[in-house]
């Protein structure tokens, strides 16, 4: 574990799950650490206080990234806080469940709101807010390569997040900035084992040659490599963490 500061890094949805999991490696690394979060405020201060048992600094602000005034006071929080933002991570979002069909148009607006709309929020203010040597990073889903029935509002909306990802990559030439994109495979969290039987989660872990449910800390090594100095000259890509499942 370094010890050495590298930044400031602002992790959306970091109270819970796969975010926590980032947030945490991060301040490991020596990051301090702005931890965004939707709703669960008391959870969001748990994650603050782990990161300050670390060694690291840590606020939480509230924002739901798909509101554009939101999005835009926390990196103006995030800034007011620390003076600075080195490392920006998009890991919030939603996955309902949901066949396409008409009549589940308000989960493919719900998804494309908080996962697609927020993501372009996100890597946008990014964009505007990190100088050379910054980092941004978005998540994706292995599940696209799969296809799966009621997976479609989310598999559009994470396709639609690798195609942000590959052209702000360009928009950014000349700035020394890196963007990126990490598309776990099935993780063991509350996002997706909710509304999935035992016998579901079993099956789908069978998927992968290494025929297990990944965890969160593996998806944060991931994105700690692109956030840290080793990833330095990983641009424009999408890295799948997902055991072989795609």
């Amino acid at each position: 574990m370094s010890k050495d500061f590298q930044g400031v890094a602002l992790v959306t949805g970091a109270s819970r799950g796969i975010g926590h999991a980032i947030a945490l490696r991060l301040a490991r690394d020596g990051f301090d650490i702005v931890v965004n979060y939707a709703g669960n405020a008391a959870k969001a201060q748990d994650t603050v206080a782990v990161i300050e048992a670390l060694g690291r600094k840590a606020v939480a602000i509230q924002a739901d990234v798909a509101d554009a005034d939101a999005v835009a006071r926390l990196f103006e929080g995030a800034k007011q806080a620390f003076g600075r933002l080195d490392v920006v991570v998009n890991s919030a979002g939603v996955m309902p469940m949901a066949t396409i069909s008409p009549d589940k148009l308000a989960d493919f607006d719900r998804v494309i709101a908080t996962n697609l709309r927020g993501s372009f929020l996100v890597l946008g203010h990014a964009a505007q807010h990190l100088t050379a040597g910054g980092r941004i990073i978005a998540l994706s889903t292995s599940v696209l390569a799969k296809s799966f029935p009621g997976y479609g509002p989310y598999i559009a909306s994470k396709a639609g997040t690798e195609g942000l990802v590959h052209v702000l990559a360009n928009e950014l030439r000349g700035r020394g900035i890196t963007v990126n994109a990490v598309a776990p495979g099935p993780v063991g969290t509350e996002l997706f084992l909710n509304g999935k039987t035992d016998e579901q989660v079993a099956q789908i872990a069978k998927l992968a040659p290494l025929e297990r449910i990944g965890t969160p800390d593996e998806i944060a090594n991931a994105v700690a490599f692109l956030a840290g100095p080793d990833g330095a000259w990983v641009n424009s890509q999408v890295v799948r963490v997902n055991g072989g499942f795609a």
